[in-house]
């Protein structure tokens, strides 16, 4: 996992990018995942004005890194010129050793939120893709993310019984939220899929104003986190247990216990009970918006 700070400008993000991802294969390193927005953190129109063509320079400049050093490459995601002229996507691309593209996922879940005393309205800056996405990487099956799609089960799930072993999940994750949520979010999604993920993040102050969490991490699919990178940039990396991945599926079968006939069901009420005697329920309180 590469954890960086990105800045506005590209050229200096990209250099950032290229000598953790070294840094990274250096190590031993397969498989290598970048964050969220990775060549670029802007305000809302630095984002639009940011935006590139899949063949831009900064997915070059990553599909150059895999075939360079002869590894799989999730370049976390950038904003995606879309030829319709909508906002352009924020867009996820998978690489392998030999630079070539061999999965694009589009951010499905767009980042409407009140955090810490600011307002995200990423819908007014990027276009919502419209389906889930997995890729074969070094031979194994992983589930593409994108940040905010951490907070909805679905997702991950699909993937999961799509075939996913691995679930990927480059951020942006807000430093106002991190410290509670993110995990506890990472590996709930790791337990209940029984899937390894793997979770870069942005670390400190953008040119913005926001700040990121970090702590990237690594988490096997008993819930063990594997490897964490503290709170500058730098590389968190494990080694994943394929093996011991099957024989958490096997002693604990709880993919195979599903019951997805009673889940498509409404829930029934209880029918013949009669409510107890008392005042009147008082409204529940409006739920906070959460990032």
């Amino acid at each position: 996992m590469v954890q960086l700070t990105a800045g506005a400008d590209p050229v200096a993000n990209r250099e950032t990018a290229g000598r953790l991802v070294r840094r990274a294969a250096a190590l031993g390193a397969q498989l290598v995942v970048l964050p969220e927005r990775w060549n670029g953190v802007h305000d809302r129109a630095g984002t639009l004005a940011a935006a590139e063509d899949r063949d831009g320079p900064s997915l070059r400049a990553a599909a150059g890194w895999a075939r360079e050093l002869g590894l799989w490459l999730v370049a976390g995601s950038v904003g995606e010129r879309l030829p319709d002229g909508r906002p352009p996507a924020n867009t996820s691309v998978a690489f392998d050793p030999a630079g070539e593209v061999v999965a694009v996922y589009r951010k499905v879940h767009m980042f409407d939120v009140e955090v810490g005393g600011r307002a995200y309205r990423e819908s007014d800056e990027a276009s919502p893709g419209d389906a889930l996405t997995w890729a074969l990487l070094a031979g194994v099956p992983v589930g593409m993310s994108v940040c905010y799609d951490l907070r909805f089960p679905e997702v991950y799930r699909a993937l999961t019984l799509a075939g996913a072993r691995v679930l990927a999940v480059p951020s942006a994750f807000t430093a106002a939220t991190g410290p509670d949520h993110w995990e506890v979010l990472l590996r709930a999604r790791a337990i209940e899929n029984q899937a390894f993920v793997l979770a870069a993040d942005q670390v400190g102050r953008h040119a913005t104003g926001a700040r990121s969490h970090g702590r990237s991490m690594i988490i096997d699919p008993w819930g063990v986190v594997l490897a964490q990178a503290g709170d500058g940039e730098g590389v968190a990396l494990a080694d994943l247990d394929l093996r011991a991945q099957d024989d958490v599926r096997t002693r604990l079968p709880a993919l195979r216990h599903r019951r997805p006939d009673v889940y498509g069901r409404a829930p029934s009420s209880t029918a013949g009970i009669s409510p107890p005697a008392g005042p009147a329920a008082t409204p529940a309180a409006p739920v906070p918006p959460e990032g």
